[in-house]
C-alpha cells in the first residue's frame, strides 16, 4: 500500500458550484475508500459532451456542489476492502457504467448494463453508505457517474475499474472510457458489419468519427457520413468516411436520398445524434430483407420514435446499444490492445491539450464546436 493509504488526501479539483459557471479549481479532501472502492490518482482526463450537458442542468435534475469527469486515465493509489483484483500502482481508467461480475446482466454474453453499476446521473455518492468521498471544509461536494475525474483523486466503486496495460499512455488512452468505446463498440460490437458493407453513420461528432472508425476497421466499403454541419466532413475523411450527406441540402427525407444513392439503402447504419429524426432516419435508409440500424444517441426525455410497422415488417432491424455492447472490466483492456497493435487508431480524436488549471478551457472549445477530445493534464 501507498504511504497515504488509509489517509485523507488534500488535493487539488475542479469543482463546479452551480449550473452553467466556470469551475473553480479548489483545495478538497478525499476520504479513503471503503469496502469494494478504489481511491485513484488520476493522471489525465477529458472533456465529454455529458459533462457539460450535466454541468448546464438544462433538462434534468441539478446536483451542486458537483465534481464532474469520467473519461480518464490514472494509478491505483490504494484500495478498499474485499478489492482483490487491483492494486496500488495498476494503470486503469474509470468508466461511467461497471461490471459487479454477479448480477444476470454481468453474466448474460449479450449484455452489459450492470444492475448495480450502470450509470446513475441523479446519484452524487457511493453505494457503499450513501456518503461522499469529497469534501471541502467538512461540507460534502458531490460525485458524477461515480468517477468524478475532474480531480486530482477519485473514489470509485471497483466496478468501474478497468485495469489495463501499463505500457499504454494514458494521455491517449484515457478517450477509450466513454465516447470512443461507445461509437467504436456500436459498429463492431452490434451493427457487425460484414466485409465490404455500406454503412451510414448519422452525426459526426467524436462518437459518430468513432463508428466510422469501427466501419473501416470492419471492412466497409463504402462509408456515409450523414451531419447537418459541413465544417465537419473534411475532419470525416480522416475516420474512413467517403462520402456525405446534408439532409438541409434536399427537399425530400434523407432516408429517400440515401435509398437512391445505395440503389435500395446502406447495409448498416449507426446513429449519434440523439435526434428522434436522425434515429427514424437512420432505421428507414437500411435496406430491406438484411438492414441494420444501431440507436447510440440519447434523446430528448419525452421523444416519441415513430416508423411505419412495414418497415420492421419487410426485415429490417433495429437495435439500441449502450457503451458499445462493452463490459468495462472484461473487455476494455482489449479495447486498449486494439490500439496498442495500430487496429485503433486513437491519436486523430485528440485535437486539444490544457493544463489543469485551465480546464474551463475545454469546456470553450466544445460549446464552440471546436476539435473532438480535449485532453486535461492532471500535473502541471
Amino acid at each position: 500500500m501507498s504511504g497515504t493509504a488509509g489517509q485523507v488526501i488534500r488535493c487539488k479539483a475542479a469543482v463546479a458550484w452551480e449550473a452553467g459557471k466556470p469551475l473553480v479549481i479548489e483545495e478538497v479532501e478525499v476520504a479513503p475508500p471503503q469496502k469494494n472502492e478504489v481511491r485513484l490518482k488520476i493522471l489525465f482526463t477529458s472533456l465529454c459532451h455529458t459533462d457539460v450537458y450535466f454541468w448546464e442542468a438544462k433538462g434534468q435534475n441539478p446536483l451542486f456542489p458537483r465534481i464532474f469527469g469520467h473519461e480518464a486515465g490514472g494509478i491505483v493509489e490504494s484500495v478498499g476492502e474485499g478489492v482483490t483484483d487491483l492494486q496500488p500502482g495498476d494503470h486503469v481508467l474509470p468508466v461511467f457504467t461497471g461490471e459487479c461480475k454477479e448480477c444476470p446482466h454481468c453474466h448474460s454474453e449479450e449484455s452489459n448494463m450492470c444492475d448495480l453499476l450502470r450509470i446513475n446521473t441523479d446519484r452524487g455518492v457511493m453505494i457503499n453508505d450513501g456518503q461522499s468521498r469529497f469534501s471541502i471544509k467538512g461540507k460534502p461536494i458531490y460525485h458524477f457517474v461515480g468517477t468524478s475525474t475532474f480531480s486530482e483523486y477519485t473514489v470509485t466503486h471497483v466496478g468501474c475499474v478497468a485495469k489495463i496495460n501499463p505500457l499504454a499512455p494514458l494521455d491517449k488512452v484515457c478517450v477509450l472510457s466513454c465516447g470512443i468505446s461507445t461509437g467504436f463498440g456500436a459498429t463492431v460490437n452490434v451493427a457487425k458489419p460484414e466485409e465490404g458493407p455500406t454503412v451510414a453513420i448519422f452525426g459526426l461528432g467524436a462518437v459518430g468519427l468513432a463508428a466510422a472508425e469501427g466501419a473501416r476497421v470492419s471492412g466497409a466499403s463504402r462509408i456515409i457520413g450523414v451531419d447537418l454541419n459541413p465544417s465537419r466532413f473534411n475532419e470525416a475523411k480522416k475516420f474512413g468516411v467517403t462520402e456525405f450527406v446534408n439532409p438541409k441540402d434536399y427537399d425530400k427525407p434523407v432516408q429517400q436520398v440515401i435509398a437512391e444513392m445505395t440503389n435500395g439503402g446502406v447495409d448498416r447504419s449507426v446513429e449519434c445524434t440523439g435526434s428522434v429524426q436522425a434515429m427514424i432516419s437512420a432505421f428507414e435508409c437500411v435496406h430491406d430483407g438484411w438492414g441494420v440500424a444501431v440507436l447510440v444517441g440519447v434523446p430528448h426525455k419525452d421523444a416519441v420514435f415513430k416508423t411505419h410497422p412495414m418497415n420492421l415488417l419487410n426485415e429490417r432491424t433495429l437495435k439500441g446499444t449502450f457503451f458499445g455492447n462493452y463490459k468495462p472490466r472484461s473487455d476494455l483492456p482489449s479495447v486498449v490492445e486494439k490500439y496498442m497493435s495500430k487496429e485503433l487508431e486513437v491519436e486523430k480524436f485528440i485535437t486539444h491539450t490544457v493544463p489543469f488549471s485551465e480546464i474551463n478551457k475545454a469546456f470553450e472549445y466544445m460549446l464552440r464546436g471546436e476539435g473532438l477530445r480535449c485532453i486535461i493534464r492532471m500535473e502541471e
